[in-house]
């Protein structure tokens, strides 16, 4: 297709989530992510299967792809609204949005795939095994956050590059942003709409926790940091964890 069909086909869809570089200078009108650069994904990722959990739009799908991947393996139940989107009228558009952009960007539908599904329901059986997994903006809109993770850790043979909501800087029952937990190991619960007015949001641990948890799932070495030090609005209040499994074991 070409730009302008491109650029028409883009301003269709009423929401986008991702800001995606496609073909010919176009990029989707998405804010997220917030800056790439801070989940620290490797350059070259030749010859790796990826399994992308939570796709969305497809940003870390593609960025996969760009990065050498042989082939990834997309998933999400769309079940995030992120608190705005209207979805009486159908704002989300599933895999539409998805699709556009893998078109446009010439992937073919083997080496790019992608599927409807809940994290819960991922075996080996299911896709097989995975080099990489990414599980970004997921675990606090998950009731059963460990056993997700444990979920993820069955199919991964290496690396599993994890991006969350954190507590260390923001509680909704101590007083909101600057009012958090610190280094504490513990992770808040929300009922109903506490963090950010949406109502898929369920929990959000601290760092320490999350990098715990990780590695209670089987990853020998895990690193973690924040989006920032110091976060000045609810939506800077990130944390990234990086787990790998000791290649000699198994």
């Amino acid at each position: 297709m070409n730009k302008d069909e491109l650029q028409q086909r883009i301003a269709a869809f009423p929401y986008w989530y991702h800001r995606i570089e496609l073909t010919d200078g176009v990029t989707t009108p998405g804010w997220a992510p917030i800056s790439a650069d801070a989940y620290r994904i490797p350059d070259d990722l030749s010859g790796k299967r990826v399994l992308d959990v939570g796709a969305w739009d497809g940003f870390w799908t593609f960025e996969a792809m760009k990065r050498g991947a042989a082939q990834v393996i997309a998933i999400d139940d769309f079940s995030d609204f992120v608190g705005e989107i209207e979805v009486e009228v159908e704002d989300r558009k599933a895999w539409e949005t998805f699709d556009l952009c893998r078109e446009a960007l010439g992937y073919d539908h083997d080496s790019c795939q992608r599927h409807e599904m809940t994290i819960y329901d991922l075996t080996p059986e299911t896709f097989g095994m995975f080099d990489v997994v990414f599980c970004f903006g997921v675990l606090y809109h998950l009731r059963w956050p460990m056993y997700a993770i444990d979920k993820l850790s069955d199919v991964c043979t290496g690396d599993l590059f994890m991006e969350s909501a954190v507590s260390d800087d923001f509680s909704a029952y101590r007083g909101g942003l600057g009012k958090g937990f610190g280094s504490d190991m513990v992770a808040e619960f929300y009922p109903n709409d506490e963090y950010g007015e949406n109502e898929t949001n369920w929990w959000a641990p601290t760092l320490r926790c999350m990098g715990s948890m990780v590695k209670a799932s089987g990853f020998e070495t895990v690193r973690g940091w924040k989006l920032t030090d110091k976060p000045q609005r609810i939506s800077q209040c990130r944390g990234f964890v990086w787990g790998t499994k000791d290649q000699t074991k198994g």
